[in-house]
């Protein structure tokens, strides 16, 4: 491809930051702007150029902060305006672009327009909001919330619902009319003009529903109906997406990420396709579900490393040429992966750097949620009491009703609660992210997993990190190539090639901690005239064709092709 033409983003790695857990600068115990820019040097020295901000805007935080109540205003714990003004005036001088989180789908019920809405059915903003009657005292349909319990919430004023797929407290928007989604464009171009490079945004594909709202289906252990059918890839969501980009996008040199559950291959090559002018990458969710009942991610169950590479597989080919990947392992609603398909026990490091190599050899955008560059891992707090996250809780009221134990419920928590990738950022051995009391607590091991360390050790994870973004910048291969799985029904090894005309790399990854071996020559690959890229032990252990791959060891091999 024309280096000319070629798109900002593709050879990008972005780091997620959740400002309220990143850096507390004034002692208060929640994170802030001021603290993001204090720390601009150390992503630098990591090698990223792009950041994610999780929301900013001024909020109740019943969601933390994805409950909107001023698009346009900064929420008071984390700063001012004029700070975020000069986070992004110093990321530019370091080569730093910012990007933000859209969350459009729904706003806090604070929001200025959902406090009129809700005042009179004859309110000129009644039709900003989903409002239906209710069916015999009960409510429009059976659909439950994402957050537990019903997706439809009384109001007494008026005497009808409202419709909210997360908490009660973030009604959603009803994009069918045409007044909101103007003022939503509007606010877009504020920010954008503000300097910001673009937006990932918060489960856009639920913004066009099904407006019969039909009953969904009520799944073995659910008290109430799947509605995704009806709100998930829409009748209208396309339509949606391809205005926004015709009034506001097309205008930028911004990225976009929609976040999509729920959309698969198929969705992504319309959703990514550059000639439709919807948005650059998605979330795909589906690698993160396999290790979950088909019911709800709390249904946990172990990994089948063939079903992954599998899905890799059929993500890798259906959009080569055609659309782009985003990749990731980790964010601000996932357990940290060195948990969940590492071993954050006996091979903490050599699992997150064979993690790391495993992702970021893939074609498509990477994303690093901040300390996943130096292995953080879940936590298991003891009481409910200690967790904060909206989804945790009520999950476990509404399981603790049904009869279930508390400490099933807890194992739950402890392998798939959002407030595992929550817990505050663990920069030195004495935790540095606060000098007052943190909002959540840390996680206990940060004495010994922490940046302080990572960067004081060569051999650190740190570096694995730092050495996979600069490779990205280099190699075209990482970029362009193709992809090719090897051996797809080995339980433990992962193995794939990326190709190009002039050049083919192997990577080999072992999900396991026993040792593999294998046949150099299965590999397809000249095993002699290899270029070691990369690698989290020291030369791979080969003997007469055979190479024995150790415990969750990773490497990389760059082979010149023959014409």
């Amino acid at each position: 491809m024309d280096p000319i033409a070629e798109p900002w983003w593709k050879r990008s790695v972005i780091y997620q930051i959740y400002p309220r857990s990143f850096m507390d600068s004034n002692g208060d115990g929640i994170g802030d702007l001021q603290g993001i820019l204090s720390k601009l040097d150390y992503l630098v020295h990591l090698g990223v150029e792009v950041i994610w901000l999780s929301p900013i805007y001024d909020s109740p935080n019943d969601d933390n902060g994805y409950d909107i109540r001023n698009y346009q205003a900064i929420m008071q714990e984390f700063g001012t305006m004029n700070d975020f003004e000069t986070l992004i005036a110093e990321g530019k001088k370091r080569g730093i672009k910012i990007v933000m989180d859209l969350v459009i789908n729904h706003t806090s019920d604070e929001h200025p327009w959902f406090v009129e809405s809700r005042s009179a059915k004859t309110s000129n903003y009644r039709d900003y909001y989903i409002w239906r009657e209710g069916n015999k005292e009960q409510p429009p349909n059976n659909w439950g919330s994402i957050f537990s319990g019903s997706a439809w919430e009384k109001d007494e004023k008026t005497n009808s619902y409202y419709l909210h797929l997360f908490s009660k407290k973030q009604p959603d928007l009803n994009w069918e009319h045409v007044p909101l989604r103007n003022d939503l464009y509007d606010m877009m171009k504020f920010w954008l003009d503000k300097g910001i490079s673009g937006f990932r945004m918060d489960v856009i594909n639920f913004i066009s529903k099904d407006l019969n709202f039909r009953d969904g289906i009520v799944h073995p252990n659910q008290l109430y109906g799947d509605g995704s059918p009806y709100y998930m890839n829409g009748p209208k969501v396309h339509t949606y997406l391809r205005e926004m980009n015709e009034k506001v996008l097309r205008h930028y040199d911004a990225l976009t990420v929609g976040e999509m559950p729920g959309a698969g291959p198929e969705d992504a090559k319309i959703y990514t396709n550059p000639k439709n002018q919807e948005v650059d990458m998605i979330f795909t969710f589906e690698h993160m579900n396999l290790d979950s009942g088909p019911f709800e991610k709390w249904d946990v169950k172990p990994l089948n490393l063939v079903e992954l590479k599998r899905n890799f597989e059929k993500w890798q080919q259906a959009l080569h040429q055609t659309g782009w990947n985003s990749l990731y392992w980790n964010n601000h609603d996932q357990p940290r992966i060195v948990s969940r398909f590492g071993d954050s026990e006996l091979y903490r490091v050599e699992s997150a750097k064979m993690l790391a190599i495993c992702l970021h050899m893939l074609q498509g955008t990477p994303y690093i949620y901040q300390g996943e560059e130096f292995g953080m891992t879940n936590v298991k707090f003891d009481s409910i009491e200690n967790y904060r996250d909206i989804e945790t809780i009520n999950m476990y009221k509404e399981k603790r009703q049904q009869g279930i134990h508390h400490d099933e419920i807890m194992a739950c928590i402890y392998a798939k609660g959002r407030d595992n990738a929550r817990t505050p950022m663990q920069w030195t051995k004495a935790g540095g992210f606060t000098e007052g009391i943190p909002w959540i607590q840390m996680n206990p091991n940060y004495l010994e997993v922490n940046a302080e360390q990572a960067l004081a050790d060569s051999s650190s994870i740190f570096y694995t990190y730092q050495k996979l973004i600069r490779l990205r910048k280099e190699h075209d291969i990482l970029t362009y190539g193709s992809f090719h799985l090897l051996l797809p029904d080995h339980p433990y090894l992962f193995v794939y090639k990326r190709r190009t005309e002039e050049a083919e790399w192997l990577v080999v990854t072992n999900f396991s901690k026993r040792t593999e071996q294998i046949e150099w020559n299965l590999l397809e690959a000249p095993y002699q005239e290899g270029k070691l890229i990369i690698s989290n032990y020291e030369r791979p252990k080969t003997d007469e064709g055979v190479i024995k791959v150790r415990p969750y060891e990773a490497f990389v091999f760059a082979f010149e092709r023959r014409k």
